[in-house]
């Protein structure tokens, strides 16, 4: 089926006939519906809801960057700048339990800071639930923290990851790029992380003009 796109909007039934729900949407009565306002998008018999812009909406096995709001005896609570708000429980914070669990867990992660998670559940009923409790996932010791749209994030890879590999080795920094939309850079230096912060911003303001990786390619070479 070749693509067709229109306005959806929340509770406005898509009728299924045969096809398979995809990013964006549930289903429900047989009928799939989003709880996003978007763009239908079929390909290949599958439907998509595109956002327009604003909120993430979570998926299961995403990676995103939160940052800790809440805590209490078992758990924190998480912005992910979503609608909704992520839970990360003690038990998937951690490689091995807890000896006293009686320990405040604000020990080990204060309101303020900020993680690298994965989207281990959500079902759109209940809270996103995270995890951090495997490699490359945890606590961030230090960079800089940059936020755009998350439908941007895809342009700002680039196919294949040729724009973010640019941008990477140009400056010479290292970046965790959350499907959320934040990124974290870490740079030899913050004069390095700001100028990646600088590019990255005008990906997200020149992600639909042609020519973008050629115009930061420029842009990189004259600094």
């Amino acid at each position: 089926m070749s693509s067709k796109k229109e306005l959806i909007l929340p509770g406005m039934p898509i009728e299924k006939k045969g096809l398979k729900p995809g990013n964006n949407v549930y289903v429900e009565g047989g009928k799939i519906y989003s709880p996003i306002i978007g763009l239908l998008d079929i390909k290949n018999n599958v439907v998509n809801v595109i956002p327009l812009k604003g909120s993430y909406i979570p998926r299961v096995g995403d990676k995103v960057i939160g940052i800790i709001t809440n805590y209490s005896l078992y758990s924190w609570s998480v912005d992910i700048r979503s609608p909704y708000e992520a839970v990360l429980m003690a038990a998937a914070a951690f490689k091995k339990p807890l000896s006293r669990p009686t320990v405040p867990l604000n020990r080990f992660l204060d309101i303020g800071d900020v993680i690298v998670a994965k989207v281990k559940s959500f079902d759109l009923l209940s809270s996103p639930s995270l995890a951090i409790n495997e490699r490359g996932y945890g606590k961030v010791e230090r960079g800089t923290l940059v936020e755009i749209t998350p439908v941007k994030v895809p342009r700002l890879i680039g196919k294949k990851g040729s724009l973010i590999n640019l941008i990477k080795k140009k400056l010479n920094v290292d970046m965790v790029i959350g499907q959320n939309g934040r990124i974290i850079v870490v740079g030899k230096d913050k004069e390095a992380e700001l100028k990646a912060a600088e590019i990255i911003y005008r990906v997200e303001r020149e992600a639909h003009v042609p020519g973008l990786t050629d115009r930061i390619s420029k842009m990189l070479e004259e600094w």
